[in-house]
């Protein structure tokens, strides 16, 4: 259960909200599957192999069945129309009890969202119920070689031809497009306007011809990034979302969303809680690595700046809930988060000592290789979703008022 609210953030369970926690506690003590890494793709949605998939899939439709999927949703299209409070109390539970992770995020917490906002009712109709069942996976095509934080520089094209748009180009970082079968992606349709209106947002199926996917390997030894290349490829002119030269505002509606899924304060309070465990269980020159003075100055400098995050996102919540305007709370809890899980992490690799980041190698039974991976996963969600500078400059320029860089 969450601590006691602060001083000055209006925001309280309610007793049908405490109600809603010990029952969903309950159906995960009863659902959860017995070996979680069996089925859960980590962070990265890394998942290994058909098998892996498959039973990723059923879990995803087993929590949906249980009404725990998407319940921010409308309820008109498949979701409970749940207030922030009890997404917040959802997301605790899922990381308190180390539920295995949705396969179908991208399409539940970045697609999903934005054709409820800018999709046509057709387009809703046939993409949302296939998203909360996993039955559809999605990947994001955003990112190009060249157009990562200059996304709007972007040069994949699609040019009309009768009913069809033609794509070519390529796209870079593009997470479980190995196994995924939809992309929402981002075009160049108008080669001559300014570069944020000549974009267009298309919904592509990965078994269109022409398409061809090349894993890539990163610093963890796994492959969940890709990337995509297009020769020729041939999209109905239907699966255009909003209007044509208009995908930057769509774009801009996922990325919110985007920044949003990848701020979990509650990931980042159990990643603090690991680490004080690993700390008192650790020994070193005869004694708990807790109980030296610069390592217990540095796990609460941490715990200070997880509580300082933790009492922003209480602020965010208690925003949503009355109403008032979300102004950059995005782009700070996600600046703030990544770049937070990345220190702890990185204070954990110091307590492990030498062997620390050798992945998979560590003799410290505690470890088994887990906070190696973290911290080299960590490190590459601080650029995903927007750099650190990338956010940084919006909180200058939104809410310091500072004027734009060159």
């Amino acid at each position: 259960m969450l601590p006691a609210i602060p001083a000055g953030v209006d925001l309280a369970f309610s007793k049908e909200d405490e109600k809603f926690r010990r029952s969903l506690r309950t159906w995960l003590r009863k659902h959860l599957p017995k070996r979680h890494d069996e089925i859960d793709g980590g962070e990265d949605l890394n998942f290994e192999g058909p098998a892996q998939i498959a039973a990723a899939k059923k879990w995803q439709r087993t929590m949906h069945d249980a009404g725990y999927v998407a319940i921010d949703w409308p309820k008109e299209h498949g979701g409970k129309a749940a207030s922030a409070v009890r997404q917040t109390i959802l997301a605790e539970e899922i990381v308190t009890h180390r539920a295995p992770g949705l396969i179908g995020q991208l399409g539940l917490h970045m697609l999903g969202p934005t054709l409820i906002r800018c999709g046509t009712a057709a387009q809703r109709k046939r993409f949302l119920p296939k998203i909360l069942t996993a039955e559809e996976i999605w990947c994001q095509g955003y990112s190009e070689p060249g157009s990562g934080s200059d996304l709007a520089s972007l040069r994949t094209k699609a040019e009309s031809d009768g009913d069809d748009f033609v794509v070519n180009g390529q796209k870079i970082w593009t997470t479980t497009a190995h196994f995924a079968d939809w992309m929402f992606c981002l075009v160049r349709t108008h080669a001559d306007a300014p570069k944020h209106k000549g974009i267009s947002y298309i919904l592509i199926d990965m078994k269109t011809p022409g398409i061809e996917v090349r894993p890539l390997v990163q610093m963890t030894g796994q492959s969940g990034f890709n990337e995509v290349f297009f020769t020729d490829v041939r999209v109905p002119r239907s699966n255009l979302v909003g209007e044509l030269h208009g995908g930057w505002a769509v774009a801009n509606t996922t990325l919110a969303h985007e920044r949003n899924m990848l701020a979990n304060p509650m990931r980042t309070q159990q990643l603090m809680a690991d680490l004080v465990r690993l700390a008192a269980r650790r020994n070193d020159n005869g004694g708990k690595v807790s109980r030296d003075a610069l390592v217990r100055q540095r796990l609460a400098d941490l715990q200070i700046r997880v509580d300082m995050m933790k009492y922003h996102s209480w602020k965010q919540l208690s925003d949503e809930i009355h109403g008032r305007p979300a102004s950059v709370g995005g782009a700070i809890s996600k600046l703030v988060t990544t770049e937070l899980n990345h220190e702890i992490c990185a204070t954990a690799l110091d307590l492990l000592g030498d062997y620390g980041p050798l992945v998979g190698r560590s003799p410290h039974a505690e470890d088994r290789g887990l906070w190696p991976r973290d911290w080299m996963f960590t490190l590459g969600m601080v650029i995903g979703g927007g750099t650190s500078q990338i956010q940084k400059n919006i909180i200058a320029e939104r809410v310091l008022g500072l004027p734009r860089g060159a």
